[in-house]
């Protein structure tokens, strides 16, 4: 059956999410768009699972955070979203911890930093198979259950960067891999038609800190570029993550929300 009308009207019944499990992949950092979305979501009511790569402690300590701040059930699980059998089991932990999962958000990814001459293949691959594989095996993995259960809401992290080609760092196996997740929630959100709705988001310069390794002379290139003259916080991505998971948005599936500063409209 296709996603039905929510019952709710109020604003404020449409964007809770008590009652309700979310997972967000990579939410190790203490300052990431991945901690931001869980932040968020916690804070309208909902269960959380967090998962890391290499950065227990600060997946536990958000965890932590979160637990005293909320007063929700949170829990950190290591997760290696590259290998499609390891996606499966922590998706099945999850399930099993917290009975269910009602929306995903895959944030869990990697950056580049040569163009694909000056780059080796192992580089590429890294990239393309964090970014875009390690998307489409979560998913995969948890398209299944939302199928089973009947409803459910993916999210991706994208990036304007699957938009355009940024300028002047070359990185077009991170803008080639952005540009097939925002298709891969446009495809899915067709293929789940009648289970879950599915969408991306594709945020502009935000500081995460991921960037911090580039000179400043090109991050002043870059916010020069910006119309609002300044990199984003990811505090301010928050609360299109919470709308994506929630009953506000029963009726949007296949976007793609651009939150970048206005940076593609030039």
């Amino acid at each position: 059956m296709p996603v039905g009308i929510p019952k709710a009207s109020r604003l404020q019944d449409l964007f809770s999410l008590k009652g309700k499990v979310v997972v967000i992949t990579g939410a190790s950092g203490p300052r990431g768009m991945g901690i931001e979305a869980a932040r968020g979501c916690a804070e309208m009511g909902a269960d959380v699972a967090l998962t890391y790569s290499s950065r227990k402690e600060g997946a536990e300590k958000n965890v932590e955070d979160i637990i005293k701040e909320y007063g929700v059930k949170a829990k950190a699980y290591k997760a290696n979203v590259s290998d499609y059998n390891d996606v499966e089991r922590f998706v099945g932990e999850i399930i099993k911890d917290f009975g269910k999962i009602d929306a995903f958000i895959a944030n869990a990814g990697a950056t580049a930093d040569a163009g694909v001459i000056d780059g080796s293949a192992a580089d590429w691959d890294k990239v393309i198979q964090i970014d875009l594989n390690g998307t489409a095996y979560c998913a995969k993995a948890v398209g299944a259950h939302f199928k089973k259960q009947g409803h459910g809401s993916f999210v991706i992290t994208a990036s304007m960067s699957g938009h355009i080609a940024n300028y002047p760092q070359e990185q077009t196996s991170y803008n080639v891999a952005k540009a097939g997740c925002i298709h891969m929630a446009r495809s899915l959100a067709n293929e789940w038609r009648d289970f879950a709705r599915v969408n991306s988001i594709s945020p502009g310069y935000i500081d995460t800190g991921l960037s911090d390794f580039i000179d400043p002379k090109t991050q002043e290139l870059w916010r020069s570029m910006i119309p609002l003259g300044r990199n984003g916080d990811a505090k301010e991505l928050k609360g299109a993550y919470v709308y994506l998971v929630s009953d506000a948005s029963t009726y949007t599936t296949g976007a793609d929300i651009v939150i970048d500063g206005g940076y593609t409209c030039r």
